[in-house]
């Protein structure tokens, strides 16, 4: 792999041949928006043997193609995809024996159940918000948060196929020819969330229905000939809070000195499986540019093998921040690692670097384990602070929903590096996620709690109630403290009026917004141990979440999950039917459905297939 300070450049699929002496000539082309290359590159010319790609885009119809986009920052030349020494990933799944009618019986009735819910949403999307980016679930409106291009259509797109809704399927498919991704009203475009919704609904259809569907490759080639502008940076970083209009209007840009760090790490599994499904290199290289900054800076942060929430795109500064996590902004950088490892085929060892040794580190330093009553052995993940000083870093006690997914990705990096001792540590990270379902009245795990942690990970931990009580109050306001009431007065109100169960120092966000993180990591577990409990553990909460959540329209999120009942609010975010409902249905479908050694979910829970 090149270092990046000789990373080659690319120009639309064009090479430019720089002549000793043609100087000028080279200031001329470099300032010209783009070239095609006659000669197309060898992995290109395979891909066309095999594949058959649906015809180009007539750029000459007198419309506006993001093809037309000046590039001020050309690329001369590609990093092609990996095609080194192969190393076999190990198998995944667990070897299911044969099952028994009345387990079958259980087990297809969940599932139906499952799909019903689906259904209802589906019915109410279709009928209410059609080629808007959601339905309202309350007040039965639309909303558009993600350009307006139909991001529950497209990213319940797999899960229609999926679930052998095969009418609305092919409706669905025929509906996003009206996409036009050369405008929306949004003036800044997140590149993320478009990319693992709109690209990754768009391929994981694709790859399921074998192909089948030339259209669905189409949109995503077009949706990635729009994308690659926002990396037209002079560093070739993306700007992934993109004011799209300046870019089209012919306007230089450039990254951002504040970048979320898993909004531009988190691109990968997208765009290198649309350069293996085209032939076209633009994609991989794109994305593989950024991974090579990731690794050249991983042990050179303040907290070395992990990368900082906010990084510096810019500059390539990728270590100057003090917070690290698994969780929000940070999470699916992460968990790209070893599924872009699985998505290469084993041909490249540095997205395996990568992740090991990050785990070295999260696993030393963000997961804890809370004090529960029953002493429950569970592992949670929060955060820490670390300022570069060689202090012991700083642990949050918290718990947020979405880090729930550690769990599935602990797991699958077991299996597929070799690493058996992680998956006691998988299991305990999701049975903590689990027992956060558990542990509420409602059934439902909270968007954010801090919990009373134990003072080691190893060993036992007692329930303390003073303990308890003492971390609760750590949050005790100052008028509180001088209300005159005693402390344990005091303790016992502030239990009372925040609804705090046993263990449960502070519920930072009260609410669930139909999240997939867990039944994600549950329907990991399941399949690579074979163990029942993860089926029986997915069905309480389905059953908590469509009790609470469902409405007469779709499903709604929920503002309070500690009230009694839980209060709604009038919004249904596409990942309800793109992610939540598919694992789900998953969890309770044959073991050979979606199998985890076929196919790589990306973050948004979109199947791409396995080289």
């Amino acid at each position: 792999m090149l270092p990046s300070t000789q990373i080659p450049a690319f120009l639309s699929g064009r090479r430019i041949v720089v002549v000793a002496g043609c100087l000028v000539l080279f200031v001329l082309l470099y300032e010209t928006s783009y070239f095609i290359d006659t000669t197309p590159s060898h992995a290109f010319e395979e891909s066309k043997a095999t594949l058959s790609l649906p015809p180009s885009p007539d750029l000459n119809d007198g419309n506006f193609h993001w093809q037309d986009v000046k590039i001020h920052y050309p690329v001369i030349s590609l990093i092609p995809l990996p095609t080194g020494q192969v190393s076999p990933v190990p198998r995944i799944q667990h070897a299911f024996g044969r099952e028994s009618q009345a387990a079958k019986t259980t087990r297809v009735e969940r599932q139906a159940a499952v799909k019903e819910a689906f259904e209802h949403a589906w019915s109410g999307y279709r009928s209410r918000a059609w080629m808007a980016d959601e339905v309202a679930p309350l007040s039965g409106g639309s909303n558009n948060f993600f350009g307006g291009w139909a991001a529950s259509l497209v990213d319940a797109l797999d899960t229609l196929w999926i679930m052998e809704m095969g009418d609305e399927f092919a409706e669905a498919v025929a509906a996003i020819e009206t996409i036009d991704f050369t405008t929306t009203d949004e003036t800044t475009l997140n590149l993320f969330e478009t990319t693992i919704r709109y690209m990754g609904g768009f391929l994981g259809a694709y790859d399921l229905s074998g192909g089948t569907y030339p259209t669905l490759l189409r949109k995503a080639m077009e949706l990635g000939e729009m994308l690659l502008v926002a990396f037209d940076t002079p560093n070739h970083m993306p700007i992934t809070r993109w004011e799209w209009k300046r870019s089209k209007n012919g306007e230089r840009t450039e990254a951002s000195a504040n970048t979320l760090v898993a909004e531009i790490g988190s691109l990968t599994l997208e765009f290198t499986r649309l350069s293996q499904l085209t032939g076209d290199m633009r994609y991989y290289d794109a994305v593989q540019r950024i991974t090579n900054h990731f690794d050249e800076q991983q042990m050179t942060t303040k907290l070395p093998g992990m990368w900082p929430v906010l990084v510096n795109a810019r500059d390539l500064k990728f270590g100057e921040d003090t917070g690290y996590t698994l969780g929000a902004m940070a999470d699916s950088l992460f968990e790209y690692f070893p599924k872009e490892h699985m998505l290469l085929g084993g041909q490249s060892q540095q997205y395996r670097k990568l992740y090991e040794r990050a785990a070295e580190v999260f696993s030393k330093y963000n997961f804890y384990r809370p004090m529960v009553k029953d002493e429950a052995d569970i592992l949670f993940s929060g955060g820490v602070r670390a300022d570069g000083s060689g202090a012991t870093p700083v642990l949050d006690t918290s718990e947020q929903h979405l880090v729930c997914y550690a769990g599935g990705m602990v797991a699958i990096a077991a299996r597929i590096f070799d690493r058996p001792e992680d998956l006691a540590t998988a299991r305990k990270l999701t049975d903590g996620c689990i027992w956060a379902y558990d542990s509420m009245p409602n059934g439902l795990m909270a968007e954010v709690a801090h919990f009373t942690p134990c003072a080691s990970k190893g060993g036992r931990c007692p329930w303390e109630e003073e303990k308890w009580h003492s971390s609760v109050m750590a949050y005790e306001s100052d008028s509180d403290r001088a209300s005159g009431l005693s402390y344990a007065e005091r303790v016992d109100i502030r239990i009372k009026n925040e609804r705090l169960p046993p263990g449960y120092s502070h519920i930072d966000d009260r609410r669930y917004i139909l999240r997939p993180e867990a039944i994600e990591s549950v329907f990991v577990l399941y399949r690579i141990t074979g163990d029942m409990k993860y089926q029986d553990a997915a069905w309480r909460m389905f059953q908590a979440i469509e009790k609470h959540t469902r409405t007469e329209i779709a499903n709604a999120a929920l503002d309070d999950i500690t009230a009694s009942p839980p209060t709604k609010s009038d919004r249904m975010e596409s990942f309800w039917m793109a992610e939540t409902l598919k694992y789900f249905y998953l969890v309770f479908a044959e073991p050979d459905l979606v199998s985890l050694d076929h196919y790589v979910l990306n973050t948004e829970a979109h199947p791409l297939k396995r080289s």
